[in-house]
Parts: C-alpha cells; structure tokens; sequence
C-alpha cells in the first residue's frame, strides 16, 4: 500500500490536472482527459428527424464541476455521443460555483442553442434559468439535479441511486454484520447523494449499526478537503467496522484518512460508489479497505443524457419524463479474479456498463466504450 503522503499527494495531483483541463467554455473538439475511454459508433439505419436532418444543431452542457474522474468520464461520454451525432457542443464549466453556473445557463442561452444538458448544481440556483431556456423553445434535459417540483417541463436523467446504494450496502451487512459500529462519509443537499442517503438511513436502523461520525465536504476538490475531516473522526472514534463514502471522491478521501490512521490498518472496511480506472487501482491495491463499489460507466451515461437530449429535440419524449440508468456491484475480490485492472478490461468483464440500448433510436449512431 502506497503511505499516506503519496496517497494525498496523488490525489491532490490528479485534481490539479482535472482543475487545469476544466473549461469556461468551449467547443467539443478541445480534449479534458488525460486518456479519454476509446468509443465506436453504431451506423444508424433511418434517416434523422429534424433538427439532425441538417448540421449545425448546437447544444450545451452546462455542468457544476468538472473536476474528479468520474466528471472527466461523463464529460467524455458526452463529447463522443455528440460528435457522432454531428452536433456543435458547448461546454461551459462553473468549476464548484453555484453563482457562476447560473450566470453560465444565462450565457448558453443566449448563444442560441437548440438543446442543453444541466448537469448537477441546486434547484435553487438553477430554476430560473432552466424556465428560461424551456420558455424559449429549448429543450433541457437535467442530469442529478431534483428540479422538477420547479422546472417540471424539463427531462429528467439519473443513476438510480437507490439500487446503487442497496447493492453496496448489501454487500456490507454480507460484509460485517449487523449491530456494528460505522462511520459515514457524505454530503447534504446534492440530489444522488441525498438518494443514496435515504437508503442508508434505512439500512442503519434495519441493522441495528451505530454511526459514530457522519462527515464530509464537497468541493472543487472534494478528496483533499475532506480527507482530513475523516481522520479526525477516525481519531475520535476509532471503533469502526466499517465506512459508507456514496461518491468515489470522498471513497478517495476515506482510504487517504485510513492510511493517517495506521493503527486502523487491517481493521476498517469501505464501501464507495462511482468507478473509474484510479478507482480501480485503489481498490485492488494490495491490503486497500475498500472493498465494493455500486457503479455505472460514467462514459456510457454521459452519451446516454446526450442521446436522451436528442430524442427530446427530435419529440420523442414526454415532457417532464425520467430516464434512469442501471447500476451494478462491482467487488475488489471480482475485479482481482478477473485480473481488472482499468476501464477497458471493466467493460470488457461487465458489457451491461454500456447501456447502448437505453434512449436509442434506429436513427442514432449510439455510442459504446
């Protein structure tokens, strides 16, 4: 196991080039990961309904923060659906401030785009501006954001969070038991996390744990920032069995605050979400606690809502529908079985991550990794 200065170093290196990579604004041509995930394409066998009968169709992703892997792998995903469908992309990147991507949603607006995907942020925040655009005659899909009590007429797009967080705790209380001690890692007011914290709450009382501390931060730089809250509760209250981090950020955060805590090695197991191929590598890393992850391919579902976003163009979505994407259990003793070592041989072990079939149409060219 790497020691805790490399860890934190790691982490805090990775974010700076996801930081530096983010943009303000942009065009799908400009690259912001490192390796983007390889795709191909579908060839479709209909004609496109109007407005991809003819090019030029432009369309915006205005999204909350780019910066973590599992973002950079969304936005990736999003950019390959796109330039497979021939459409001009926008990217505008408020990098964690709220203020910033309202007034971002106001300028995507007024670029005269057809379509935009409003990935995370606050209803609060977002409303107004997502009404504006719908008023003018753009069609919005939403990706993780609860919006729709104010913005009912817009698509709404979502990991089911609910399942991914089942399947996890499922595997914990297979895992430890119940009655344990736990700790708890996460972040109020962020619409998957608040999903996936109603299905805790639940398993906490139905098992009879005992959560000892409930902390965490969200950030420009979620895993740094919280790294350092998690190890002072682990000093407060050392007696853990076990530690629900619902988002791969703090998961990172939680392995850094265990390895300050070495009197804790061997002793503490965590259970995440998200997974991408630095994900992968902590949890096979040999003596790693975390040990399950619930988990869709940020890759597949970011051409999912771009492809969800082009039916809604086309008419063919409800107004105000909801498409949820499946997750599965993915588990340190499956991916060292099968010698998983990054994305590629993920995908290859586990094809459902592709969701190819989820909002496509015989006109699509749709998108796999």
């Amino acid at each position: 196991m790497r020691n805790t200065k490399t860890l934190v170093a790691g982490i805090a290196g990775v974010s700076m080039l996801l930081l530096a990579g983010c943009s303000q604004g942009g065009t799908s041509g400009a690259s912001t990961t490192p390796a983007a995930a390889p795709a191909t394409s579908t060839t479709p066998v209909a004609a496109a309904p109007a407005p991809f009968d003819k090019p030029g169709v432009k369309i915006a992703i205005v999204q909350q923060s780019g910066q973590g892997d599992y973002f950079q792998q969304y936005l990736n995903g999003t950019k390959k659906q796109a330039a497979a469908l021939g459409v001009d992309l926008s990217v505008y990147d408020a990098q964690g401030d709220n203020a910033t991507q309202a007034t971002q949603l106001d300028q995507a607006i007024a670029s005269g785009v057809s379509g935009i995907i409003v990935r995370h942020g606050f209803p609060d925040t977002l409303c107004p501006g997502v009404n504006k655009a719908l008023k003018a005659g753009i069609k919005v899909v939403i990706y993780d954001i609860e919006i729709q009590k104010c913005a009912p007429d817009a698509v709404q797009t979502q990991q089911s969070d609910a399942k991914m967080a089942s399947l996890v705790l499922d595997q914990m209380v297979s895992d430890i038991g119940t009655g344990k001690n736990v700790g708890y890692v996460n972040v109020a007011g962020i619409a998957p996390l608040d999903r996936r914290d109603k299905v805790w709450r639940d398993y906490v009382q139905k098992e009879n744990w005992k959560q000892l501390f409930y902390t965490g931060t969200f950030t420009n730089s979620t895993a740094t920032d919280t790294a350092p809250m998690v190890s002072n509760a682990l000093r407060a209250n050392p007696d853990v069995a076990a530690i629900y981090a619902p988002y791969d950020e703090l998961s990172k955060a939680t392995l850094s605050a265990l390895e300050q805590n070495p009197n804790l090695k061997g002793k503490v197991k965590v259970y995440g979400a998200d997974i991408s191929t630095a994900d992968i590598e902590l949890m096979t890393a040999a003596d790693s606690p975390w040990v399950a992850t619930g988990a869709t391919d940020p890759n597949a579902i970011g051409a999912a809502v771009m492809r969800t976003l082009a039916l809604d163009m086309a008419g063919t979505i409800t107004k105000g529908a909801t498409v949820d994407f499946p997750p599965i259990l993915i588990t340190q003793d499956f991916l060292r079985s099968k010698n998983i070592r990054n994305m590629v041989d993920l995908r290859a072990a586990e094809p459902s991550l592709n969701i190819s079939d989820i909002s496509s149409a015989d006109w699509i060219p749709v998108v796999t990794f």
